[in-house]
C-alpha cells in the first residue's frame, strides 16, 4: 500500500495582531486614546483579511467579470455582472468607512492614517477591490477641491457615503489609445448641446471599473486647441435616471496579465452626457488632487501585498521540511526571509509618510516645507513601493518553489496583481520625470534632506547613527548631481536613478528613526535589525551614463 504524505498549505493568522511592525508604527504616530478608539475596527479586519476573506478568495479564484451585449430579446444592453467576492466585499468597504474616513474628518490629521492603516489589512484579500475604492476617493477629493458646490452636494455625499443603498463609487477615464500618461494627445471631443450642457464623442481605451456609478474624463472641447491644458474635465454618470447607459457601448473587457477581477473596459462614447467640473481648460490640472489621493492608494496597496507575501513565506517556512529540516531553520533561507522583511518594513514606512503628508495638507496643517515634500514624495514614493513591491513578491514566489508556480495556490495571481502597481497610476519612468521636471523638486529634495537629518538626529544608538548619515549623504549626493548636470538628456536619462536614490534614502531614514523609538519604548532591537539590513543594498544609484550609450547600445545612431 502506497503512503501518501500531503504538504501543509500556509495559514494565515489574524493580520493586524500578526503585524508587529503596522502596530508600532500605529503606536508611535496616533495618540493613546485615538489608537483605543480604533483598533477593534482594525482587529476586525485583520481576523476577516486572514480568515474568511482570504478563504472566499481563493475559493473565488475562477470567477470573473463577464460582459453580457445583449438582452435575450436583442436589446443592447452591456451589462457586465461582478465575481461574488467583489459583491461580498462591497458592503464591507463601507461598513468600515474605507474612502468616508478622511472625509468625516473624526482624527483630524490622522484620519488619512486610520484610513489607510484599513486598507493595507484589507487590501490583498480583497481581490484588488482596492481599485474602485482608490479611483472612488481621488474623485471625491477632486471634487471638493474643484469648488463646485453643486457637484460635492449631489456626487460627494454619495461618494463617501457609508450606506450601501446610497453610496456611489467612481470610474477613472483617461486612457485612449494616442497614450496613457500623455493625456495632452486626448481625441474624445465635447460638443454643447441647448438641451443637455454638454456630450461627449470618442473612444475610451481603458477604463477601470466600467461599473461605477459615475466617472471623471478628460475632454476637448469644441473650438479648444491642441494639447492638455485645453483639455476640460467632465462629470459623468454613467447611467441616466431611467438605468440606460448614459450613450456609451462597452466595446469590450480587457483580458489583463493581473487584476482579471477588475472589469477594466474598452468604451465607446456617442454622445455621453456631461457637467464641466470647473471651466473648459486646464483639466490636467484639475485632475491633480485624483492623481495625489490613488498615488498613495497605490503606495499603500504595494506595501500590502509585500506584507501578504511575507506573511505567507513566513508561515510556509514553518511547516515545509527540506533535507530533513524546516524551512525557517535554515540559515540561507532565513536570510533571504530577512532580507524581504526589511524591505517590507522601510516601504512601509516610506508609503505612510506619504499619507501622513496628505492627511495634514486635508486637515490644514502643512507648513511650505512639508507642502513641498509632499509634492516630491507622491510620484517617488508611488515608483519607489511599486518596483519594490514586484521584487519581493517575485522573491516570495520563490520562496514556495514548484507550489508558487501552481495556479490554485492562489500565488500566481499575487504576482501578477502586483504587476500592475509600478503601471497603474504612472510607469517608473513617467513619475521619475515627473518629481524631476517639477519646477520645485530643489525645493523639494532641499524638504526631503530636512526630513532625513531630522531622523539622523532623533537615533543616539552608535548604529543607527552610522546608518542615518548614510541616509543624508545619499540626498546630499543627489541634490549635488541635480545641480551640477548641465546637459538635460543626462539629467532625464538619470530621472529613474535620482527618484530611487531619494526614496531609498528616505526610507532607510524612516528606519532609523523608529528603530530608535523601539529601542527607547521597548528596548527591541528588531528596528535595528531591519536599518541594518536595509542598508545593505547601495542607496545610492546616481550615475552620468552617456546618452550616447544607450543609443549604441540600442543602435539607434
Amino acid at each position: 500500500m502506497i503512503e501518501l504524505h500531503y504538504q501543509p498549505p500556509p495559514r494565515l493568522g489574524n493580520q493586524y495582531h500578526d503585524d508587529i511592525w503596522l502596530r508600532s508604527y500605529l503606536r508611535r504616530t496616533l495618540p493613546a486614546d485615538m489608537l483605543a478608539a480604533v483598533e477593534p475596527g482594525l482587529i476586525e479586519i485583520g481576523a476577516k483579511a486572514g480568515g474568511e476573506w482570504y478563504e472566499a478568495m481563493l475559493a473565488d479564484r475562477l470567477n470573473e467579470p463577464e460582459l453580457v451585449r445583449w438582452s435575450p430579446w436583442g436589446e443592447r444592453i452591456d451589462e457586465v455582472t461582478l465575481s461574488p467576492h467583489w459583491r461580498r466585499l462591497a458592503p464591507e468597504a463601507c461598513r468600515y468607512g474605507l474612502v468616508a474616513l478622511p472625509y468625516e474628518l473624526d482624527y483630524g490629521r490622522h484620519s488619512r492614517i486610520v484610513q489607510f492603516a484599513s486598507v493595507y489589512l484589507f487590501h490583498p484579500s480583497s481581490d484588488v477591490y482596492t481599485c474602485p475604492l482608490a479611483m472612488t476617493d481621488g474623485a471625491a477629493r477632486t471634487l471638493v477641491e474643484s469648488g463646485n458646490h453643486r457637484l460635492c452636494e449631489h456626487a460627494v455625499t454619495r461618494l463617501t457615503s457609508r450606506d450601501l443603498a446610497s453610496a456611489w463609487t467612481s470610474g477613472q477615464w483617461m486612457t485612449e489609445s494616442t497614450g496613457g500618461s500623455d493625456v495632452g494627445t486626448s481625441m474624445t471631443h465635447a460638443v454643447a448641446d441647448p438641451q443637455h450642457g454638454w456630450r461627449l464623442y470618442g473612444r475610451k481605451w481603458f477604463t477601470s471599473a466600467v461599473t461605477a456609478d459615475m466617472a471623471l474624463t478628460l475632454a476637448r472641447p469644441a473650438g479648444a486647441g491642441p494639447g492638455g491644458r485645453n483639455l476640460a474635465l467632465f462629470f459623468v454618470e454613467v447611467r441616466g435616471a431611467d438605468g440606460q447607459l448614459n450613450g456609451l457601448r462597452v466595446e469590450r473587457l480587457k483580458d489583463k496579465l493581473g487584476t482579471r477581477k477588475v472589469p477594466t473596459a474598452e468604451l465607446l462614447l456617442e454622445g455621453t452626457r456631461a457637467e464641466p467640473v470647473a471651466g473648459l481648460r486646464d483639466g490636467t490640472r484639475q485632475i491633480e488632487p485624483m492623481l495625489i489621493v490613488t498615488r498613495a492608494w497605490n503606495s499603500i496597496t504595494a506595501v500590502a501585498f509585500m506584507r501578504r507575501g511575507v506573511a505567507l513565506a513566513r508561515a510556509y517556512a514553518g511547516v515545509r521540511t527540506a533535507f530533513g529540516r524546516s524551512l525557517d531553520t535554515q540559515p540561507l533561507h532565513v536570510d533571504t526571509l530577512a532580507d524581504l522583511e526589511a524591505e517590507t518594513r522601510g516601504a512601509t514606512l516610506l508609503a505612510f509618510q506619504l499619507v501622513e503628508l496628505l492627511g495634514r495638507q486635508e486637515a490644514g496643517e502643512i507648513d511650505e516645507g512639508q507642502r513641498a515634500l509632499l509634492r516630491l514624495l507622491t510620484p517617488i514614493t508611488k515608483l519607489v513601493t511599486a518596483k519594490q513591491a514586484v521584487s519581493v513578491v517575485s522573491e516570495v514566489i520563490e520562496a514556495f518553489g514548484g507550489a508558487g508556480y501552481v495556479e490554485d495556490t492562489g500565488l500566481p495571481a499575487l504576482l501578477r496583481d502586483t504587476q500592475v502597481l509600478p503601471i497603474w497610476e504612472g510607469t517608473t519612468n513617467v513619475l521619475a520625470l515627473d518629481a524631476l521636471l517639477r519646477g520645485d523638486v530643489r525645493g523639494g529634495i532641499a524638504a526631503m534632506l530636512g526630513r532625513v537629518s531630522s531622523c539622523m538626529r532623533s537615533a543616539r544608538d552608535p548604529r543607527l547613527q552610522s546608518l542615518g548619515r548614510g541616509a543624508v549623504a545619499a540626498v546630499e549626493r543627489a541634490a549635488f548631481w541635480l545641480d551640477s548636470t548641465a546637459d538635460r538628456r543626462i539629467m532625464e536619462a538619470g530621472a529613474r536613478r535620482l527618484a530611487l536614490t531619494l526614496g531609498r534614502a528616505l526610507e532607510l531614514g524612516l528606519l532609523v528613526e523608529h528603530a530608535q523609538w523601539l529601542l527607547d519604548r521597548d528596548h527591541d532591537t528588531s528596528g535595528v535589525a531591519a536599518a541594518r539590513r536595509f542598508a545593505v543594498r547601495p542607496l545610492d544609484r546616481i550615475a552620468d551614463c552617456d546618452p550616447g550609450d544607450a543609443r549604441s547600445l540600442l543602435g539607434t545612431g
